[in-house]
């Protein structure tokens, strides 16, 4: 690993022009065909900016070289009808020459997208841990873990949502985190009515949890639906209000009830009073809640 990201000082490095018909590429991607036709233009112009690079660590077995990065900047020069394309030339294993050419790939990918995702769960897939790929990409352990969870665990249609821009990644990588695909092609269905959204989504998924845990044990013929999950929302958010309600109605009649204590507590004859029946020691109030001591409102005003 460490290997991979250190610097190589240019006085190290090899440059040739090397036969194009010698490059063989080992791990192909598809590619933006439009974003390809400016690289061919570009390169038909200006020529080539950027080298590719290849390894020749089995050239002399198999009269080839294998490409690690700049396939889109291969086939510009095939197209253009070329017959020599300048490489950086490495000497490595086909292990290392992979993880380069992943790690290229991170650094050319748009970001929160699902060819980033991809390209992390390959680098995980060839023995990366999450620290190492978060290094190479710049992002959390948890940003990573997220991302290739998604596509392991995003039915097709939510990834094909996220790639044609139905749903945000962000949103996605939620519902992939919701392992029952009943639930997630509900909460697909209810981000698509506008019923869901990223802020309201842990509800949604909990109230869906609930109905599913509740069908199993009383089995119904009808799958959930986002016309119930409207109507359960609906209902958590009634029941929220009213508690909320209840809630400061009760600590209005306690503030009340406090202040009222507070006020009578002031008046030095009835505590006397109070004293002499044994009855001036006030309950423990919990939490932020306290009596005034004797004199206090007078000090505070």
């Amino acid at each position: 690993m460490e290997a991979l990201t250190n610097i190589c000082p240019m006085a190290h490095r090899r440059y040739e022009e090397v036969p194009i018909a010698k490059v063989k590429v080992i791990n192909s991607r598809n590619r933006d065909k439009e974003q390809f036709d400016m690289n061919v233009e570009s390169i038909e112009s200006v020529g080539l900016m950027k080298p590719i690079r290849v390894n020749d660590r089995f050239l002399e077995t198999s009269g080839h070289y294998e490409l690690i990065c700049g396939e889109g900047r291969l086939l510009a020069h095939q197209q253009l009808g070329k017959t020599h394309v300048m490489a950086e030339v490495v000497t490595c294993t086909r292990k290392e020459a992979l993880l380069q050419s992943l790690i290229e790939n991170i650094a050319r990918t748009k970001p929160e997208s699902m060819d980033f995702a991809r390209e992390l769960k390959r680098l995980h897939d060839e023995g990366l841990d999450y620290k190492q790929i978060s290094k190479i990409a710049c992002k959390g352990e948890e940003y990573i873990r997220n991302y290739i969870r998604l596509v392991e665990q995003g039915e097709e249609r939510l990834i094909q949502g996220v790639e044609s821009g139905i749903f945000p990644i962000k949103f996605a990588i939620q519902v992939a985190s919701t392992e029952d695909s009943q639930i997630q092609g509900v909460l697909m269905d209810a981000f698509a009515e506008g019923l869901v959204t990223t802020n309201n989504f842990g509800q949604a998924r909990r109230i869906i949890a609930a109905r599913a845990k509740l069908s199993k044990k009383t089995p119904s013929k009808s799958d959930y639906t986002v016309n119930q999950l409207q109507a359960d929302i609906a209902e958590s958010t009634r029941v929220k209000t009213s508690f909320v309600r209840e809630a400061k109605s009760k600590e209005n009649r306690f503030m009340t009830l406090l202040t009222g204590v507070n006020t009578l507590f002031q008046d030095a004859a009835l505590v006397e009073l109070l004293a002499k029946q044994k009855l001036d020691k006030r309950p423990a109030l919990a939490g932020a809640f306290r009596f005034e001591q004797p004199g206090e409102s007078e000090v505070q005003s």
